[in-house]
């Protein structure tokens, strides 16, 4: 196994796909590589955790 140069989705920036996170994947059962770098994958969970975070404060309005 090596390390794989992926393109993020979002930014478009190269990163790297490490052995160690290849094998932390398959241990998990994940099937697909990431998509997005590591800081568009914080920021893009960032924004889910706000989202939800807003939706359940509307609902005791």
């Amino acid at each position: 196994m090596e390390e794989k140069k992926i393109i993020c989705q979002d930014c478009g920036q190269e990163f790297i796909f490490s052995v160690s996170e290849q094998e932390f994947y398959r241990e998990k059962g994940f099937d697909n590589e990431p998509k997005r770098c590591r800081d568009c994958r914080r920021r893009r969970k960032a924004e889910r955790r706000n989202n939800r975070d807003n939706d359940s404060d509307r609902r005791w309005e």
